[in-house]
């Protein structure tokens, strides 16, 4: 298929050389310029500008994948795609897009004859060599456009269509819920194994517990690599930032009167450090950095 991809970031640029590496074409637009550049040298159509990306997809109906900061970023990116594509054009919103901007996107969307797809993506800076597990959201007719898209992107088994308009982005907020969850106890169990009197080598327990234990799980497999690269994480400040997921996710289960005290806790404790140090802080940052590419603060030079 032909595609446009606006934002060229480390996932965008990674999705781009992923789709050509499953034979797409695609046309690439993002503000930087070195950014496009790059992405032209591995074989996309460059654009210097969202209205060269529209005329450059000539196949039809258009499909434009936008993987832009959620918010005003992706509200903008949006409308001004509105202004150039015509009736039965395609927008994909893979970023993480609060599902109810996304649903009013959809309907603004609707008013001209463009459909939107909400992708609930997952995969980090890993997605290329792993592939993006994708939660799919939208219209029957719009989604089945997109289907080579979205395989060429997964893993097998790693995509489905997950309900209508919303249902993408909804999927993707829980996921990334749980995930605070997940990271937290895997930060306090490390933390208690830190502090205790054996001299236990992380490292070592995140690798065998990575194999037949009933937590292992890829977290383990990226905190074998953290605590490779540096032990006792000294160099990095435990200060874990959030994305907007978690404090939806906790928002969406006090909507809906549903009791969620791990993933609250674990958005709170988010909080926590950013005030006092911690090793569990450390751990969850070092985990981030590995499956997500997310900045981490080093000691002494970030505080």
């Amino acid at each position: 298929m032909q595609i446009g991809m606006v934002g060229l970031g480390k996932m965008g640029a990674n999705m781009v050389t992923r789709l050509l590496e499953h034979g797409h074409h695609v046309v690439a637009y993002d503000r930087s310029p070195d950014a496009v550049a790059a992405c032209a040298r591995g074989g996309a159509t460059g654009a210097t500008s969202l209205a060269e990306l529209v005329a450059g997809v000539t196949e039809r109906p258009r499909v434009i994948w936008i993987m832009v900061p959620s918010g005003a970023p992706t509200d903008q990116t949006i409308d001004d795609l509105l202004a150039l594509l015509e009736r039965g054009d395609i927008i994909v919103d893979g970023g993480n897009t609060n599902y109810k901007d996304g649903l009013a996107a959809y309907e603004r969307a609707k008013s001209r004859g463009v459909s939107l797809v909400d992708a609930g993506t997952s995969g980090g800076v890993w997605g290329l060599r792993e592939g993006y597990c994708l939660m799919v959201g939208g219209d029957d007719d719009a989604v089945a456009r997109c289907e080579p898209i979205f395989t060429s992107l997964a893993p097998t088994d790693g995509y489905a269509h997950v309900g209508p308009a919303g249902a993408g982005h909804f999927s993707k907020m829980v996921h990334n819920g749980i995930e605070y969850g997940m990271l937290q106890a895997y930060g306090e169990g490390f933390e208690i194994l830190e502090k205790s009197p054996f001299p236990f080598d992380l490292k070592q327990l995140a690798s065998i517990w990575s194999h037949g234990s009933v937590v292992r799980s890829w977290l383990l497999e990226l905190a074998v690599l953290a605590f490779h690269d540096d032990a006792k994480l000294e160099g990095i400040r435990g200060y874990v930032d959030d994305t907007g997921e978690g404090r939806w996710t906790v928002q969406a289960a006090l909507d809906e009167n549903v009791p969620a005290p791990v993933i609250t806790l674990s958005l709170l404790a988010r909080f926590a450090s950013r005030q006092d140090e911690s090793f569990s802080a450390k751990v969850i940052a070092a985990l981030r950095n590995q499956f997500g590419g997310h900045a981490v603060q080093h000691e002494g030079k970030n505080a």
